[in-house]
């Protein structure tokens, strides 16, 4: 799919869909409500999900599994955006209405930096084999520096100190201009003091989704599109987690532990080939459960909920497995003593296979003995 004739009309889709955003939905600065990010964020997922299937059904299911994995991978790691951009803003005193515009045009040349940088880094791989070994060293120690450290960004007072003593500035807004003229001087404005910051930021993450994506997938072009239209989620992904994501207290463990799967899986692949679809579920499976972990810690009932869940789910499994010797049963009294902490027909239930198994256990046992002699 690497023609140039798909990367011309990917970068065409890609710009009309700015156009008709800025253009035409966002024209006017505005406040962007909760609502409105919802819906903005299931047009961008949908939008991503359609191009996945397009893929799928232009190059097979190795194709379209490892575009879906490149988008999981980069869209979880975006949440760490969110936590600069709030501190930016912050910093900066940015009125909400004019946040958009701004997340616009870092978006637009987030992609021609990433688009620079995919390609670029593709190549050096394909010339210089030993450099996945770099790159897969990178994530792995991005991962548990991650895990182990866990502090917060902080505020970005350093970044906008250096940018401010580069560029002459001023604290002053001109609406939603960039630049303004005080006393005769061109200066920018603390719109343009966050583009830039905001620039300086995703250049940094990009030392680790650039070659994270280049460990689910060598074909540039699927490496490209997964990444850029994670990005252009990436306003209404803010919008939408900007009160929430101090709640999801675990989400770095699991982006700590999709880092360190996807740097392992970079530095073995000589040794160990990981199908698509493997790497595609254990992604998957860290974003759910720090999530999922985060949401019942912070409320009492969605964990009770959770929990009696999993207990049913448990239950269906161990159900499913009965025609099996063995592997059923553990798992049945497993969700019926999840269950029976809310339940009394659970715990009955539970309470009679223990009692059942230990009779039919005590059964066998002297005649093991006996033939053990």
């Amino acid at each position: 799919m690497g023609s140039p004739l798909y990367w011309t009309a990917f970068l065409g889709f890609v710009a009309l869909l700015l156009v008709v955003d800025l253009g035409v939905f966002h024209r006017r600065p505005h406040e962007v409500r909760f609502r409105e990010a919802i819906g903005w964020s299931a047009v961008w997922i949908g939008v991503a999900l359609a191009f996945n299937a397009f893929v799928w059904w232009r190059s097979g299911s190795r194709a379209g599994t490892e575009f879906l994995t490149g988008y999981l991978v980069e869209k979880s790691l975006s949440v760490d955006n969110v936590f600069i951009f709030i501190a930016i803003f912050g910093a900066l005193r940015i009125p909400p209405a004019l946040q958009h515009r701004v997340l616009f045009w870092g978006v637009l040349s987030a992609l021609a930096m990433r688009m620079a940088m995919i390609i670029g880094g593709s190549a050096a791989l394909q010339r210089f084999h030993w450099l996945i070994y770099v790159f897969g060293g990178i994530l792995t120690l991005s991962g548990i520096k991650l895990l182990v450290v866990r502090q917060d960004h902080g505020s970005p007072g350093r970044a906008m100190q250096l940018v401010r003593r580069l560029l002459p500035s001023t604290d002053r807004f001109d609406g939603g201009r960039f630049l303004t003229r005080e006393n005769g001087r061109l200066l920018a404005t603390p719109l343009l003091t966050a583009l830039v910051v905001i620039e300086l930021a995703d250049a940094v993450f990009a030392v680790d989704s650039v070659p994270a994506v280049l460990a689910v997938t060598d074909d540039t072009f699927i490496a490209f599109t997964s990444n850029a239209l994670a990005l252009l989620g990436l306003r209404s992904l803010f919008f939408l987690l900007a009160d929430a994501v101090q709640k999801f207290r675990y989400l770095k463990v699991g982006l700590a532990g999709v880092l360190i799967f996807v740097g392992a899986k970079m530095t073995l692949a000589g040794v160990i080939k990981i199908p698509p679809v493997i790497s595609l579920a254990v992604v998957a499976a860290f974003l759910a459960a720090s999530i999922v972990v985060s949401v019942a810690r912070a409320d009492p009932k969605a964990r009770d909920t959770l929990v009696l869940a999993g207990g049913w789910l448990l239950l269906g499994v161990g159900a499913a497995l009965l025609v099996l010797p063995g592997p059923g049963i553990p798992l049945v009294v497993a969700g019926l003593g999840i269950l029976g902490r809310r339940h009394a027909w659970a715990r009955s239930a539970a309470h009679r296979i223990r009692a059942r198994t230990a009779r039919w256990m005590e059964r066998f046992r002297p005649k093991r003995e006996e033939g053990g002699k």
